[in-house]
Protein backbone atom coordinates (compact mmCIF):
# COMPACT_ATOMS: atom_id res chain seq x y z
CA UNK A 1 0.00 0.00 0.00
CA UNK A 2 1.10 3.78 -1.19
CA UNK A 3 0.69 6.36 1.67
CA UNK A 4 1.32 10.22 0.95
CA UNK A 5 2.23 12.57 3.50
CA UNK A 6 1.89 16.17 3.31
CA UNK A 7 2.96 18.82 5.73
CA UNK A 8 5.60 21.75 5.09
CA UNK A 9 6.84 21.19 8.70
CA UNK A 10 9.97 18.76 8.33
CA UNK A 11 9.86 17.17 11.73
CA UNK A 12 6.18 16.52 11.64
CA UNK A 13 6.22 14.77 8.53
CA UNK A 14 9.48 12.76 9.31
CA UNK A 15 7.49 11.96 12.63
CA UNK A 16 4.37 10.82 10.74
CA UNK A 17 6.49 8.60 8.08
CA UNK A 18 7.64 6.84 11.22
CA UNK A 19 4.63 6.02 12.43
CA UNK A 20 3.25 4.71 9.28
CA UNK A 21 6.53 2.79 8.90
CA UNK A 22 6.26 1.37 12.08
CA UNK A 23 2.70 0.23 10.99
CA UNK A 24 4.41 -2.24 8.17
CA UNK A 25 3.71 0.10 5.43
CA UNK A 26 6.89 1.41 4.13
CA UNK A 27 5.80 2.64 0.15
CA UNK A 28 5.54 6.22 1.51
CA UNK A 29 5.85 9.33 -0.38
CA UNK A 30 5.95 12.77 0.49
CA UNK A 31 4.97 16.48 -0.12
CA UNK A 32 6.42 18.99 0.99
CA UNK A 33 2.90 21.17 1.08
CA UNK A 34 -0.59 21.21 -0.63
CA UNK A 35 0.68 22.10 -4.08
CA UNK A 36 3.54 19.83 -4.32
CA UNK A 37 1.35 16.86 -3.27
CA UNK A 38 -1.31 18.01 -6.42
CA UNK A 39 1.14 17.88 -8.59
CA UNK A 40 2.33 14.16 -7.76
CA UNK A 41 -1.21 13.29 -7.99
CA UNK A 42 -1.79 15.22 -11.60
CA UNK A 43 1.83 13.46 -12.88
CA UNK A 44 0.23 10.11 -11.88
CA UNK A 45 1.00 8.87 -8.22
CA UNK A 46 -2.11 7.01 -7.33
CA UNK A 47 -1.65 6.90 -3.26
CA UNK A 48 -4.71 4.53 -1.31
CA UNK A 49 -4.27 6.74 1.27
CA UNK A 50 -3.27 10.29 2.33
CA UNK A 51 -2.21 12.29 5.40
CA UNK A 52 -2.00 15.77 5.04
CA UNK A 53 -1.62 18.64 7.11
CA UNK A 54 -4.69 21.40 7.84
CA UNK A 55 -2.20 24.57 7.78
CA UNK A 56 0.13 25.13 4.60
CA UNK A 57 1.48 28.02 2.28
CA UNK A 58 1.13 27.30 -1.42
CA UNK A 59 -2.43 25.01 -1.22
CA UNK A 60 -3.81 24.31 2.48
CA UNK A 61 -4.85 20.94 3.45
CA UNK A 62 -8.56 22.04 3.20
CA UNK A 63 -8.04 23.41 -0.43
CA UNK A 64 -5.86 20.51 -1.56
CA UNK A 65 -9.06 18.16 -0.18
CA UNK A 66 -11.58 20.25 -2.15
CA UNK A 67 -9.44 19.53 -5.24
CA UNK A 68 -9.06 15.65 -4.96
CA UNK A 69 -12.89 15.68 -4.30
CA UNK A 70 -13.60 17.51 -7.24
CA UNK A 71 -11.82 15.47 -9.28
CA UNK A 72 -13.01 12.05 -10.27
CA UNK A 73 -9.28 10.73 -10.63
CA UNK A 74 -8.82 10.97 -6.99
CA UNK A 75 -12.19 11.56 -5.40
CA UNK A 76 -12.23 7.51 -3.93
CA UNK A 77 -8.73 8.35 -1.92
CA UNK A 78 -9.01 8.72 1.35
CA UNK A 79 -7.69 11.75 3.02
CA UNK A 80 -7.04 12.38 6.57
CA UNK A 81 -6.13 15.88 8.02
CA UNK A 82 -3.51 16.62 10.58
CA UNK A 83 -3.50 19.61 12.75
CA UNK A 84 -3.07 20.99 16.02
CA UNK A 85 -6.08 22.64 15.75
CA UNK A 86 -8.69 20.43 17.22
CA UNK A 87 -12.40 23.01 18.02
CA UNK A 88 -15.42 21.25 16.69
CA UNK A 89 -15.94 23.93 13.79
CA UNK A 90 -12.48 22.55 12.22
CA UNK A 91 -13.53 18.98 12.60
CA UNK A 92 -16.65 19.42 11.46
CA UNK A 93 -15.48 21.30 8.35
CA UNK A 94 -13.00 18.93 7.78
CA UNK A 95 -15.53 16.14 7.86
CA UNK A 96 -17.81 18.40 5.73
CA UNK A 97 -15.45 18.61 3.10
CA UNK A 98 -15.10 15.05 2.66
CA UNK A 99 -12.32 14.00 5.02
CA UNK A 100 -11.80 10.30 6.00
CA UNK A 101 -10.66 11.57 9.06
CA UNK A 102 -9.00 13.84 11.58
CA UNK A 103 -5.66 13.80 13.55
CA UNK A 104 -4.59 16.36 16.05
CA UNK A 105 -0.66 17.03 16.80
CA UNK A 106 1.22 15.63 18.50
CA UNK A 107 0.69 12.00 16.77
CA UNK A 108 0.41 8.96 18.34
CA UNK A 109 0.80 5.68 17.06
CA UNK A 110 -2.85 4.54 17.69
CA UNK A 111 -4.65 6.84 15.60
CA UNK A 112 -2.37 6.37 12.62
CA UNK A 113 -2.36 2.40 13.11
CA UNK A 114 -6.59 3.01 12.85
CA UNK A 115 -6.55 4.90 9.18
CA UNK A 116 -4.18 2.30 8.15
CA UNK A 117 -6.21 -0.75 9.51
CA UNK A 118 -9.66 0.97 8.02
CA UNK A 119 -7.30 1.47 4.29
CA UNK A 120 -7.08 -2.19 4.40
CA UNK A 121 -10.63 -3.49 5.63
CA UNK A 122 -12.03 -0.72 2.98
CA UNK A 123 -10.03 -2.75 0.11
CA UNK A 124 -10.99 -6.06 1.21
CA UNK A 125 -14.99 -5.16 2.25
CA UNK A 126 -17.64 -6.64 -0.49
CA UNK A 127 -19.83 -4.77 -1.46
CA UNK A 128 -23.11 -4.74 -4.39
CA UNK A 129 -22.25 -3.21 -7.73
CA UNK A 130 -23.33 0.03 -7.66
CA UNK A 131 -25.15 0.08 -10.80
CA UNK A 132 -27.19 -2.87 -9.12
CA UNK A 133 -27.68 -1.07 -6.45
CA UNK A 134 -29.45 1.70 -8.83
CA UNK A 135 -31.27 -1.23 -10.38
CA UNK A 136 -32.86 -2.36 -7.38
CA UNK A 137 -33.84 0.38 -5.42
CA UNK A 138 -35.20 1.82 -8.39
CA UNK A 139 -33.60 5.08 -9.02
CA UNK A 140 -30.96 6.30 -11.34
CA UNK A 141 -27.04 6.90 -11.05
CA UNK A 142 -27.40 10.54 -10.30
CA UNK A 143 -30.14 10.01 -7.18
CA UNK A 144 -27.49 6.86 -5.89
CA UNK A 145 -24.32 9.25 -5.98
CA UNK A 146 -26.64 12.02 -3.82
CA UNK A 147 -27.50 8.74 -1.41
CA UNK A 148 -23.88 8.20 -1.33
CA UNK A 149 -22.69 11.65 -0.70
CA UNK A 150 -25.24 12.03 2.25
CA UNK A 151 -24.42 8.78 3.69
CA UNK A 152 -20.87 9.56 3.69
CA UNK A 153 -21.53 13.01 5.68
CA UNK A 154 -23.97 11.05 8.39
CA UNK A 155 -20.99 8.70 8.64
CA UNK A 156 -18.31 11.18 9.19
CA UNK A 157 -20.63 12.92 12.22
CA UNK A 158 -21.29 9.56 14.04
CA UNK A 159 -18.54 9.02 15.58
CA UNK A 160 -18.52 12.41 17.59
CA UNK A 161 -21.71 12.17 17.62
CA UNK A 162 -21.70 8.51 19.57
CA UNK A 163 -18.96 9.25 21.70
CA UNK A 164 -20.95 12.56 22.79
CA UNK A 165 -24.13 10.28 23.92
CA UNK A 166 -21.68 7.39 25.63
CA UNK A 167 -19.92 10.13 27.51
CA UNK A 168 -23.65 11.42 28.65
CA UNK A 169 -24.08 7.96 29.88
CA UNK A 170 -26.77 7.50 27.16
CA UNK A 171 -26.09 3.81 25.36
CA UNK A 172 -29.43 3.44 23.70
CA UNK A 173 -29.27 6.86 21.83
CA UNK A 174 -25.73 5.72 20.68
CA UNK A 175 -26.66 2.31 20.02
CA UNK A 176 -29.90 3.58 17.75
CA UNK A 177 -27.21 6.12 15.77
CA UNK A 178 -24.96 3.26 15.14
CA UNK A 179 -28.14 1.27 14.17
CA UNK A 180 -29.06 3.75 11.26
CA UNK A 181 -26.14 3.27 10.01
CA UNK A 182 -26.20 -0.55 9.58
CA UNK A 183 -29.61 0.50 7.94
CA UNK A 184 -28.04 2.61 5.32
CA UNK A 185 -25.81 0.26 4.92
CA UNK A 186 -27.68 -2.33 4.26
CA UNK A 187 -29.87 -0.06 2.32
CA UNK A 188 -26.79 0.72 0.05
CA UNK A 189 -25.50 -2.42 -0.68
CA UNK A 190 -22.60 -2.43 1.62
CA UNK A 191 -22.13 -5.80 2.46
CA UNK A 192 -18.82 -5.73 3.96
CA UNK A 193 -19.49 -2.61 6.08
CA UNK A 194 -22.92 -4.07 6.87
CA UNK A 195 -21.67 -7.21 8.76
CA UNK A 196 -18.86 -4.60 10.39
CA UNK A 197 -21.77 -2.53 12.20
CA UNK A 198 -23.88 -5.69 13.32
CA UNK A 199 -20.57 -7.44 14.85
CA UNK A 200 -20.20 -3.53 16.45
CA UNK A 201 -24.28 -3.47 17.43
CA UNK A 202 -24.30 -7.21 18.73
CA UNK A 203 -20.64 -6.52 21.50
CA UNK A 204 -22.73 -6.30 24.81
CA UNK A 205 -20.28 -2.82 25.17
CA UNK A 206 -19.28 -0.45 22.78
CA UNK A 207 -15.55 -0.09 22.40
CA UNK A 208 -14.63 3.28 21.13
CA UNK A 209 -11.16 2.33 19.46
CA UNK A 210 -13.58 -0.56 17.92
CA UNK A 211 -16.26 1.79 16.87
CA UNK A 212 -13.71 4.42 15.29
CA UNK A 213 -12.50 1.97 12.98
CA UNK A 214 -15.41 0.57 11.97
CA UNK A 215 -17.22 4.11 11.16
CA UNK A 216 -13.91 4.67 9.32
CA UNK A 217 -13.75 1.82 7.17
CA UNK A 218 -17.35 2.61 6.38
CA UNK A 219 -16.28 5.99 4.96
CA UNK A 220 -13.89 4.51 2.94
CA UNK A 221 -16.05 2.25 1.44
CA UNK A 222 -18.92 4.48 0.69
CA UNK A 223 -16.48 6.53 -1.12
CA UNK A 224 -15.42 4.08 -2.98
CA UNK A 225 -18.92 3.23 -3.83
CA UNK A 226 -18.83 6.62 -5.42
CA UNK A 227 -15.95 6.47 -7.14
CA UNK A 228 -16.60 3.02 -9.07
CA UNK A 229 -20.39 4.67 -9.82
CA UNK A 230 -18.72 7.39 -11.50
CA UNK A 231 -16.49 5.25 -13.38
CA UNK A 232 -19.09 2.96 -14.59
CA UNK A 233 -21.33 5.90 -16.00
CA UNK A 234 -19.36 9.05 -16.51
CA UNK A 235 -21.77 11.31 -16.55
CA UNK A 236 -21.43 11.73 -12.87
Amino acid sequence: MKVLVVDDDVVSRMVLMHLIDSCGVHDIVEAEDGAAAWEQLESGLRPALCFCDLRMPRLSGMELLQKIRSDSAHDAMPLVLVSSANDQDTVRDAVQAGAAGYIVKPFQAAQVRKHIDACYDAARMPAEAPLATAQRLGIDGERLLAYLTGFQGQVGAAGEQVEALLARGEPVQARQQLERLHLGCRTLGLHGAEAKMLALLQAVVLDGGQMQAALAALARSVAQQAFLLRQQDGTY
